[in-house]
């Protein structure tokens, strides 16, 4: 009942500094629109060169350094950005005002460490992506399980890197570590907002199911127009509070406390407020 009570309290941590800190929420959807971009000019490149005849696609040396050179930009993008998000989350949980500005300057102060973990988070999402395309139903069913486990030992890298300052082996290290000291916390937390979300979006559903029966193709297109609208929403509202919880429950890991905004005793007996 104690892990279930933190677990709530830092789902509502993550909520109330995106409350309080609205701007936070323009670095998951840069980072998804520079992401596309680049995603377009790689295509774009290869396209230009290689023509657009995807039929008689041949894999050769250009297109595997187009693909490494692709995952590496893809990651750092997508941690960089996650770096300055998490530390806006820090700097309110401890009471601070951040805004855009700060988690840029911080996340380009950690640069180096940035990079040295995009290069190896790259390098083996590439590996397990390229086992897992050549490999049979247990081979797949293995490299995802691998991939499971890498993420989950992962978990708290991006805060370690952030406040930190460790290398990519020493931060793997660091994060299976703080793991192991909030299981519990982080098992039920994340889970308890992947239900948020998942219930958020089924319930997007149930107006286009009412358009759908009055058969007009017009509403029903409105509605899907509508529908794609609120789950891109949701999806940056998720990745969002996601980052955010995992930013409480390095503080509450490295510090004991949830935040300067609740009180001790919430920890010790989160049943009483």
């Amino acid at each position: 009942m104690g892990r279930f009570g933190r677990s709530w309290q830092l789902t509502k941590m993550s909520f109330s500094v995106i409350r309080k800190d609205k701007e936070i929420l323009l670095f998951p959807i840069i980072s998804g629109v520079v992401s596309i971009i680049i995603l377009a000019s790689f295509f774009g490149v290869w396209f230009f060169f290689k023509g657009f005849d995807l039929a008689n696609l041949q894999p050769d040396l250009a297109l595997y350094i187009l693909l490494v050179l692709f995952y590496f930009i893809s990651y750092f993008v997508v941690i960089f950005f996650n770096v300055a998000l998490v530390a806006c989350a820090m700097k309110r949980m401890e009471g601070g005002d951040p805004n855009v500005s700060y988690g840029l300057h911080f996340a380009a102060s950690r640069l180096k460490v940035i990079v040295q973990w995009a290069l190896l988070a790259a390098t083996v999402g590439l590996i397990l992506r390229t086992i897992g395309q050549r490999a049979g139903v247990i081979g797949k069913i293995i490299v995802g399980l691998i991939g499971a486990a890498w993420s989950i030992v992962t978990y708290f890298v991006v805060p370690v890197i952030a406040f930190e300052g460790l290398g990519p082996f020493k931060a793997i290290k660091r994060s299976g570590s703080l793991l192991r000291q909030t299981w519990g916390e982080a098992l039920l937390s994340n889970l308890g907002l992947g239900l948020i979300f998942v219930a958020l979006a089924l319930i997007g559903l149930v107006p286009l199911v009412l358009v759908a029966l009055t058969q007009s193709v017009v509403l029903i297109i409105m509605m899907v127009v509508i529908l794609a609208v609120y789950w891109l929403i949701l999806a940056v509202l998720a990745s969002a509070a996601t980052t955010v919880l995992n930013a409480a429950l390095y503080r509450y890991a490295t510090k004991g406390a949830i935040s300067s905004e609740f009180p001790e005793q919430a920890i010790r007996n989160p049943w009483s407020l």
